[in-house]
C-alpha cells in the first residue's frame, strides 16, 4: 500500500510559501467567487419572484453539488494519467460565467438548474487540481498557512460578490421594471466580468510543472490503493457532509424568518448582508486557522470545526422552533457558519495531504471532493424537502444530528493515529 510521500515542490521559491503560484491561485479564486457567489446570494430571491418553492432550491443546489462531486473524482484521475492540470483548471473557471449567463436568462427552474450545473461542473473540474498545484508549491511545514491564505483570498470574492450584488439589487429595484425578476438578471449579467478575468489570471500567474503521465492508471484500482486511514477519514467527511447543507438554504432561512417583520425584499437584502458577514468571518479567520493548525495539528483543529458546524445547524433549527429570530440570533448563526466553514475549507485538504502520497494528490483530492459533493447533495435535498413537506426545524435538526455524528467519527480517526 502506498504511504504518504514528500511534497513535490512546484515553484522556484518553494521555501517562501507566499510565492507566485499561491498568489495567482488566490487571485483567481477571489475573482471566481466574485462571479458565482453573486448567484448564490441572489438565487433565493430570484426563485421567490419566479414563484418556485424551497424544495426547488434544495434540489437545484443539491444536483449541482452532486455533479461537481463526480467531476472532481474524474478530473483528479484524468490529471494523474495525463501528467498536467492547468488546462483543465482554466476550462473549469471559464464555465462559471457561462452558467451565470444561463441563470440570467432563466424564466423557470429548468434553465436555472442548467446554469447552476454548468457553473458547478466547472467548479468540480478545477477544485482538486488547483489544490494539488497549491500544495505542491510550498513545503509540508507551511501548507496550513498557504491554504489558509488561499481560502481567505477565495472568500474575499465571496464577500465582495454578495455585497456588490445586494447593493446593485437595491439600486436596480428602484428602476421602472415591468418584470420583477429584471433587477436580479441585471446583476447576474454584470457578474460575468470577474468570471472571465479569473480564467485569464490563472493562465498568466500560476505555474504547474509538467509531470510524468501515468496512462496505465485505473480509477478503481487506484482508489483501492489509497491508505486505509485516509478512507476512514473520507467516511467521517461523508457523514458530516450529509448534514452540511448549502449556504443558499441558510440565506433562505434568514429571509423567511425576517419576512414577517421586514417584507420579502428587505428581508432578502438583510439575509444577503448576513451572508456577507459570514464570508467576512471566513476571510479574517482562514489564515490564522491555517497558521494555528501548522503549530497544533491540522486534524484536531478540524474536529473542533466540525463540532461548530453541528452547533450552527442546531441554532438554526431552534430559531424555527421559536417561531421567529431577531438579528442577534441570526448574526450568531452566521458567525458560527463562517468559523466552521473557514476551518473545514482550510484544513480538509491539508489533512488529506498528510495521509496520501504526493503522486496521488489529484486522485485523493478528487475523492475528497466527490465525497463532499455527494454528501451535500443528500443534505441540501433532504433539508429542502423536509422544509416543504414537514417543517424547516426538522430539516435543520436532522442536519445537526448528522454533523454531530461526523464530528465523533472524525475524532475516532484522530485518536487512531497512524494506525
Amino acid at each position: 500500500m502506498n504511504q504518504p510521500g514528500p511534497t513535490v515542490q512546484a515553484d522556484g521559491a518553494a521555501g517562501n510559501w507566499l510565492n507566485r503560484t499561491v498568489l495567482g491561485a488566490g487571485l483567481t479564486s477571489a475573482l471566481g467567487d466574485l462571479c458565482y457567489e453573486t448567484a448564490t446570494v441572489l438565487l433565493p430571491g430570484l426563485l421567490a419572484v419566479l414563484g418556485l418553492p424551497a424544495s426547488a432550491l434544495g434540489l437545484i443546489e443539491g444536483s449541482a453539488d452532486a455533479l461537481a462531486s463526480f467531476t472532481r473524482m474524474f478530473a483528479g484521475h484524468a490529471a494523474d494519467r495525463l501528467g498536467h492540470r492547468k488546462l483543465l483548471v482554466v476550462l473549469g473557471y471559464a464555465l462559471t460565467p457561462l452558467g451565470q449567463a444561463l441563470i440570467a436568462l432563466a424564466g423557470g427552474w429548468p434553465l436555472l438548474l442548467l446554469g447552476r450545473l454548468a457553473s458547478w461542473f466547472g467548479k468540480g473540474l478545477r477544485g482538486p487540481l488547483r489544490d494539488a498545484i497549491v500544495v505542491q508549491a510550498v513545503t509540508p511545514q507551511t501548507k496550513g498557512r498557504a491554504f489558509g491564505f488561499h481560502r481567505a483570498a477565495d472568500t474575499v470574492g465571496a464577500v465582495l460578490g454578495p455585497l456588490l450584488g445586494v447593493g446593485l439589487l437595491g439600486w436596480a429595484h428602484g428602476l421602472p421594471w415591468r418584470d420583477p425578476a429584471a433587477p436580479f438578471r441585471l446583476v447576474l449579467w454584470l457578474s460575468l466580468i470577474p468570471g472571465a478575468l479569473a480564467a485569464l489570471a490563472f493562465v498568466a500567474l500560476v505555474h504547474d510543472p509538467r509531470r510524468s503521465p501515468n496512462p496505465d492508471a485505473r480509477l478503481l484500482r487506484s482508489l483501492r490503493g489509497l491508505p486505509t486511514r485516509f478512507r476512514r477519514y473520507l467516511g467521517a467527511v461523508a457523514l458530516f457532509g450529509m448534514g452540511d447543507f448549502s449556504a443558499s438554504l441558510l440565506i433562505l432561512a434568514a429571509t423567511g424568518l425576517l419576512t414577517p417583520s421586514l417584507g420579502v425584499v428587505e428581508a432578502a437584502q438583510v439575509a444577503g448582508l448576513l451572508f456577507v458577514g459570514r464570508n467576512l468571518v471566513q476571510v479574517v479567520m482562514s489564515y490564522p486557522i491555517g497558521a494555528l493548525a501548522d503549530r497544533v495539528g491540522h486534524l484536531p483543529l478540524l474536529v473542533g470545526g466540525y463540532a461548530l458546524g453541528a452547533l450552527t445547524a442546531a441554532l438554526t433549527a431552534w430559531a424555527f422552533v421559536a417561531g421567529s429570530a431577531g438579528l442577534p440570533l441570526l448574526a450568531t448563526i452566521f458567525l458560527c457558519a463562517g468559523l466552521y466553514v473557514a476551518v473545514e475549507e482550510a484544513l480538509e485538504p491539508t489533512v488529506s495531504a498528510e495521509m496520501i502520497d504526493a503522486r496521488e494528490l489529484g486522485l485523493g483530492y478528487g475523492a475528497l471532493g466527490t465525497v463532499n459533493g455527494v454528501a451535500r447533495f443528500v443534505s441540501s435535498a433532504a433539508v429542502g424537502l423536509l422544509w416543504s413537506a414537514v417543517s424547516p426545524a426538522l430539516g435543520f435538526a436532522l442536519a445537526a444530528a448528522l454533523m454531530a455524528c461526523g464530528t465523533l467519527a472524525l475524532l475516532r480517526v484522530a485518536r487512531s493515529g497512524a494506525g
